[in-house]
């Protein structure tokens, strides 16, 4: 597999999703089952040329597919390094943590990790590794009817008229393709299952404790871990936090677009009203969202034919789904507004490049597997409507998508055990950085996770948009205070607000 290929791989991002809590009586995977023997890695030179870091150093870790059966089959992970820079300082083990789920972050020591302040290089290994299920790693793949890979498919968007009917005949036809061709592997991917990994990656490392930063999803991987092994964190840093509700999960996490648009819109309004801005598409900011709101309604009665793309047209949901992505950060704005620009003339754009397709059925099969494993989602159609209706009326931007039915309400397993309960029970070593206006993890659903944590954690909030803060966004205060956490472990005394 090339460089490139895992590069747009680690890009996809397969929509996040919710859960109600329907549990069976969990397995007895714990976890003390990663305590089993975890032979040294052998590191060789990694795949990539001249896009990896020459230092980057790659591995293979076998880990049981079934923690309830370690004896059992087993699976591969695929796990990089970078040893630290200054051997007579090391300190440990940063993990880097990656989105999703269905990201990796195979390549970030060589990438997002040399961001880092060098006296956190020089300290500490920058670890990589790609979830279990996503190629490289021991790969599943549902073998997905090819429309039902666009994003506006994925996310569930209702039907113009607001009905939910032709989600729930999408949930079950993905659904059935995944039980199909997803094999055993998929019915053990779970966030406990990713922890758990991680922990036999520490032993294998020889690491006592382990540091870790995760960024959206990966705060969640990351504080199941420290709610299973708190004894075995060292620093632990969550960057764009997921909500971790126990009793919705991932439900709360597609919910959470909601007020996430809410938040962003104004920004966007605010740049693309702005004069002398060479995509600016209103005189005043005030104009923006009526505009957008009838754009997207008359997509809904006239698509625009729009070949290449999947699907191959521009309707309203095609415009919504644009603007969730759009938002994911400013410098994607343009996208947006020349979209609006192009469709208000009754014209579209050059057809957006996407990731090949063998990637998307692999981002999407992990993706799938853990939102529909970690818990059970609402099976009728009668409860999607009943809260689909209440979401259009309150939030008529994201037009109900956010409270509907994804593939998991037709989901043919059943969790294989509860939710693991985020708690403050564990050692105060956890800092939380939340941008205030972040489409994907609102700060809303951002404190529900400091609530969550409570002594363990001290929270900065930054005044930033965009999805993912701590060397993303350029906010100074917020940058330096996390970067002291990771060399030094001092954090602020008390939750910090940086302007």
């Amino acid at each position: 597999m090339t460089q490139r290929t895992r590069t747009i791989r680690n890009a996809a991002i397969v929509g996040v999703s919710t859960a109600l809590l329907g549990i069976t009586a969990p397995v007895t995977a714990t976890a003390s089952a990663t305590a089993g023997p975890s032979k040294p890695l052998t590191w060789t030179g990694c795949e990539g040329g001249g896009t990896v870091d020459p230092r980057q150093q790659c591995a293979t870790l076998q880990v049981p597919m079934d923690y309830a059966d370690p004896a059992g089959p087993l699976i591969d992970i695929a796990v990089s390094r970078i040893p630290a820079e200054n051997p007579d300082a090391r300190r440990g083990a940063l993990f880097l943590i990656a989105g999703g789920p269905g990201g990796s972050s195979l390549n970030d020591p060589s990438k997002k990790g040399q961001k880092l302040p060098q006296e956190v290089r020089d300290t500490h290994d920058l670890i990589g590794f790609a979830p279990r299920g996503l190629a490289p790693s021991t790969a599943v793949d549902c073998g997905l009817e090819y429309g039902d890979l666009a994003t506006s498919k994925l996310r569930p968007w209702p039907a113009p008229d607001g009905s939910v009917d032709g989600n729930m005949v999408t949930a079950r036809r993905m659904a059935d393709a995944c039980a199909r061709g997803g094999g055993e592997l998929m019915r053990h991917l779970s966030t406990a299952n990713e922890a758990r990994d991680i922990d036999r990656l520490r032993a294998a490392l020889g690491e006592r404790k382990i540091s870790a930063w995760g960024v959206s999803y990966g705060t969640y991987v990351s504080a199941v871990y420290a709610q299973l092994f708190p004894h075995r964190t060292d620093r632990i840093v969550l960057d764009s936090l997921d909500n971790p509700d126990p009793t919705r999960v991932n439900r709360a996490w597609l919910a959470a677009h909601e007020q996430g648009v809410e938040d962003v819109f104004p920004h966007f309004a605010a740049w693309a009203s702005q004069p002398g801005n060479p995509d600016r598409i209103a005189r005043e900011a005030a104009d923006v969202r009526p505009m957008f709101l009838r754009l997207a309604a008359r997509l809904d009665r006239e698509p625009i034919p729009w070949p290449g793309a999947n699907p191959e047209e521009l309707n309203g949901n095609v415009l919504r789904q644009t603007m969730l992505d759009s938002f994911a950060s400013p410098s994607r704005y343009p996208t947006l507004a020349k979209l609006m620009v192009a469709a208000r003339q009754g014209t579209v754009p050059p057809a957006p490049a996407g990731p090949p397709e063998a990637v998307l059925q692999n981002v999407t099969a992990v993706g799938a597997g853990v939102l529909c494993n970690d818990v059970a989602w609402p099976k009728s159609a009668a409860v999607y409507q009943k809260d689909v209706t209440v979401s259009r009326a309150k939030y008529p931007l994201t037009a109900g998508m956010p409270r509907n039915a994804m593939l998991c309400a037709a989901w043919p397993y059943p969790p294989r055990e509860a939710p693991v309960r985020i708690t403050d029970r564990g050692p105060s070593n956890i800092l939380l950085v939340q941008n205030e206006r972040d489409v994907n993890t609102p700060l809303s659903g951002a404190l529900q996770m400091r609530e969550a944590l409570g002594r363990r954690a001290v929270m900065v909030t930054v005044d930033s948009t965009g999805h993912d803060a701590y060397l993303a966004e350029g906010n100074a205060c917020g940058d330096r205070t996390v970067s002291r956490f990771l060399a030094t472990g001092e954090r602020p005394g008390a939750d910090t607000y940086c302007g």
